[in-house]
């Protein structure tokens, strides 16, 4: 062994992890809300089953985004889908909220104000 410890042996605890193979499994992994937009979305979501306009939810993890939907009925189509797309973050932005018709309600970077789209008395057109 050298001075300063660096000798010409392998250390026995290094182990090698090519970078490549650690991307992939992090490529793989479904996209997911954090704890705080779960927490926002599920505080909005107490507000509006007391309120009575919602029963029920589901929470979905794909590949490309994540997708918390709500229902009147757990039967139906979901009333509002709340939807993280991390590809779209520097777009338009990663969160949305897409109506039962499709249509997109509100799009931007920060999930509490395309929540606010809720604050306003949303009603459920041609039901």
């Amino acid at each position: 062994m050298t001075e300063g410890g660096h000798g010409g042996g392998t250390d026995a605890s290094a182990i090698l992890i090519p970078l490549h193979e650690v991307r992939r499994e992090r490529l793989e992994l479904p996209i997911t809300f954090h704890r705080l937009e779960l927490d926002m979305i599920l505080r909005l979501y107490g507000r509006m089953v007391a309120a009575g306009e919602w029963r029920d939810y589901a929470i979905d993890h794909l590949k490309d985004r994540a997708l918390f939907s709500v229902f009147r009925r757990t039967s139906e189509t979901p009333l509002f889908q709340i939807i993280k797309t991390p590809a779209l973050a520097r777009k338009q932005g990663a969160f949305s909220v897409v109506g039962a018709n499709g249509v997109i309600l509100k799009r931007g970077h920060e999930l509490q104000r395309v929540l606010a789209v809720f604050n306003s008395k949303l009603k459920l057109v041609g039901a």
